[in-house]
């Protein structure tokens, strides 16, 4: 099959042939229908974060299953389904206690070591990314990587649950669980923070405050939901929002971009008792910093890893707001491309040009 090789940070990915495995137990063979290209992956190509190579990387997609493997009983050839990065065991602690996007061992969902690898190139392993690897004509995953969709929902809007809308609106409504009526800041108007203010105004808040440092992801965080825009590029963001709430800063605040600085100001701009919830990938070995005295006013700061998600049962609850009118995914996809286009794709992400890349494979 075709794919998006990784090699190495700050290298483009490379379209190569991959061979890809036939399903064994529990596993499924997905014909990927579209793959969103995130924000999370550039994280790796720029170096930020590590993974060993070659990998095929991409995290958020949709497809139709072509065969399933020995043991796979929710799946059958024909399925439309998403992937998600959440691949769950099902038994551990976290997920028997109701947190699978938290699984402490994903490692059993994975090929045992001495097998043959699912990915390889004449025949040495290659990496599969988040357990998924969407950059190719096809997934091999295991069934707990899934969740099956109806037939009528387009793919690529689908693909779009995969991470991106899981991951922002997730964060506002399972894990920082705004109350309607509350005042909200989204720092970053990508894909990750487009869906936290799409959350935010499902939620019912009454104010909700983007701010970005490119005018024309304002103007888009405006249309799908913000109340207020802050120029980041024209001044401090933090005195901007108190301005806007009186003096006295937002209920809640969320940082999708990934900075140090930002998941900082997420911080310093809230109200009293106010919660901060940090969804970005911030860099390996960096620290954020917050003035202790600050901590006296009932602040909080949490992180958030995939929406606090249980992707079977959110999932198909956003294709349901998206279906309702309530959640809008078309509005999302700023462009459509080739595999080809990965790495334009990428380029037009660090320049601020979209919201959401989809690369097509129908």
């Amino acid at each position: 099959m075709k794919a998006a090789v990784y090699h190495g940070p700050n290298q483009p990915l490379s379209i190569e042939q991959v061979d890809i495995d036939e399903p064994r137990d529990r596993e499924v063979l997905v014909r990927t229908a579209a793959s969103g290209v995130c924000h999370s992956d550039l994280h790796f190509v720029d170096g930020l974060w590590q993974w060993p190579t070659p990998a095929v990387l991409g995290h958020e997609a949709a497809g139709v299953v072509e065969r399933v493997g020995p043991g796979v009983s929710q799946f059958k050839a024909g399925d439309h389904v998403i992937s998600c990065p959440s691949v769950f065991c099902g038994y551990c602690e976290e997920c028997m206690s109701g947190h699978p996007n938290r699984c402490s061992n994903q490692e059993s969902t994975r090929r045992a070591p001495g097998l043959k690898p699912r990915l390889s190139i004449g025949g040495k392993p290659v990496a599969q990314f988040a357990d998924l690897s969407t950059y190719a004509e096809k997934m091999l995953v295991h069934e707990n990587a899934l969740v099956k969709i109806a037939d009528e929902v387009p793919l690529d809007r689908a693909a779009l649950i995969g991470c991106g809308v899981t991951t922002g609106v997730g964060a506002v409504l399972n894990t920082a669980k705004i109350e309607p009526g509350t005042t909200v800041a989204v720092f970053g108007c990508g894909g990750v923070g487009i869906s936290a203010i799409q959350g935010a105004r499902i939620a019912g808040a009454r104010q909700i405050i983007a701010v970005d440092q490119f005018e024309s992801k304002l103007a888009m965080a405006k249309r799908f939901g913000a109340t207020d825009a802050v120029d980041a590029s024209q001044g401090d963001a933090v005195e901007a929002i108190r301005k806007l709430t009186g003096g006295r800063g937002v209920d809640y605040s969320f940082e999708a971009v990934g900075v140090k600085r930002l998941a900082e100001q997420c911080f310093e701009c809230l109200k009293p008792g106010g919660t901060a919830t940090v969804i970005g990938m911030i860099p390996l070995g960096q620290k954020i910093e917050i003035d202790g005295a600050a901590m006296l006013t009932e602040r909080r700061i949490q992180g958030s890893l995939m929406g606090s998600n249980r992707f079977r049962i959110d999932m198909p609850r956003y294709l349901d707001y998206y279906r309702q009118g309530r959640l809008d995914l078309d509005g999302m996809i700023s462009r459509r491309g080739k595999l080809e286009d990965v790495n334009e794709a990428f380029r037009a992400m660090k320049a601020g040009e979209v919201a959401r890349t989809v690369l097509m494979f129908e």
